[in-house]
């Protein structure tokens, strides 16, 4: 009996790996800006010249407040960088590196977080026993260095962050063509991503007439449960803490393109100042992009050092200031932006003399709602902020 033929298997067809990308203007700009870089250093031994780059210097001694606009921004100070310096050749490498991995995100038209691109370019260097990066935090300042250098954004890089931060309330999105109503999105929210430019983020539509931005998810999760976003007609964000990138940029976007006022609800203490700070007038560290994520009309409505006594907390929600604490408040006092303002001074002033520091949560004592049913509301009807 003769045997049967086994069928043929089925082969995919080949896929070209290296297919040609369609490059956005920015991804052309971008592209133009690290070929630029890398060209830099062909010209400089072309020359017999050291190649050099100049980096702006992201320190607050290179940031200015600029107060027409209401923003920091990044001085004219920069530190050389040379291949043939041995302190500096290490960073110049790392530097070159940096680039080399964008310039190939960019090229295949892929996306990879700032973690991924430090395993994409770690490795040890052919015959010596060192690494190119030890850990992320060697490449994370250096992706921070290309940006400044090139001025270009860390997303037109390809590079994204971990999502940080959730949305929910009476507005409607587009994200990468899919539809998005967050004001159905349950419990959770709406993740906000880490790029969240208008290529990526669409607003559809908006019926909210304000956004309330709390300092933590847990406050966050209080608000959303309580449903405050729906009786007050709102958007409600959280950035977990010190908001992301994503979260800053979204602020941003809401207050600029939509006309809504942002309020923010943080905590009593150094910690909540810094975060309004950066929320208001820019990072000093990426001073670079205030223009594009700060938010100069943003109001708190946090916790204030008035409170312990206007809503008769008890000691028991105190916590003592220690001696970092007292010295940061000290130096966000001295900050430009808030140097001049009277309120802010009798703020921080306010809290230095209490010698404690209170968290949102400590209105829990007075009712489980009572931040989103009695204290949020109150400021807002008496326009009760600091500015």
């Amino acid at each position: 009996m003769a045997k049967k033929k086994a069928p043929k298997k089925k082969v995919a067809p080949k896929t070209d790996s290296k297919a040609k990308v369609d490059l956005s203007k920015k991804d052309k700009h971008t592209l133009k800006q690290l070929v630029g870089l890398a060209d830099s250093v062909v010209s400089a031994a072309g020359r017999v010249r050291d190649p050099k780059m100049d980096i702006p210097t992201r320190s607050l001694s290179n940031v200015r407040y600029n107060k027409s606009q209401r923003i920091i921004e990044m001085g004219k100070n920069t530190t050389g960088r040379q291949l043939f310096n041995l302190n500096q050749a290490k960073s110049y490498m790392q530097t070159m590196l940096v680039g080399s991995g964008c310039k190939k995100l960019i090229d295949e038209g892929k996306s990879t977080s700032i973690r991924g691109l430090y395993y994409l370019l770690k490795h040890t260097i052919a015959g010596t026993k060192e690494e190119t990066f030890a850990d992320q935090a060697e490449s994370d300042p250096i992706i921070e260095d290309v940006e400044v250098l090139l001025n270009v954004l860390r997303e037109e890089l390809h590079l994204y962050a971990q999502k940080k931060g959730d949305m929910v309330g009476n507005i409607v999105l587009r994200d990468k063509g899919d539809e998005i109503d967050c004001s159905r999105m349950g419990s959770g929210g709406y993740g906000i991503p880490s790029i969240v430019e208008p290529e990526t983020i669409e607003f559809v539509k908006c019926e909210a007439d304000f956004v309330l931005h709390v300092e933590k998810g847990t406050v966050w999760q209080r608000f959303n449960e309580d449903k405050f976003w729906k009786t007050h007609n709102c958007i409600l964000t959280h950035g977990g803490g010190q908001p992301s990138r994503g979260v800053r940029r979204l602020l941003s976007r809401l207050n600029n393109e939509l006309n809504l006022p942002i309020y923010c609800v943080l905590d009593n203490d150094p910690w909540g100042y810094y975060i309004y700070s950066v929320i208001k007038q820019g990072s000093i560290n990426l001073a670079y992009e205030s223009k594009r994520m700060a938010v100069p009309d943003a109001k708190f409505i946090g916790l204030r050092s008035i409170d312990y006594e206007r809503c008769n907390l008890s000691p028991s929600v105190q916590i003592a200031l220690n001696d970092s604490d007292r010295k940061r408040a000290k130096q966000i006092a001295s900050y430009p932006w808030f140097e001049q303002k009277k309120t802010w001074q009798k703020e921080i002033q306010k809290m230095l003399d209490n010698g404690f520091k209170l968290e949102v949560e400590a209105l829990i004592s007075q009712g489980v709602s009572y931040v989103t049913e009695e204290y949020v509301p109150a400021r807002l009807a008496e326009r009760s902020w600091l500015d």
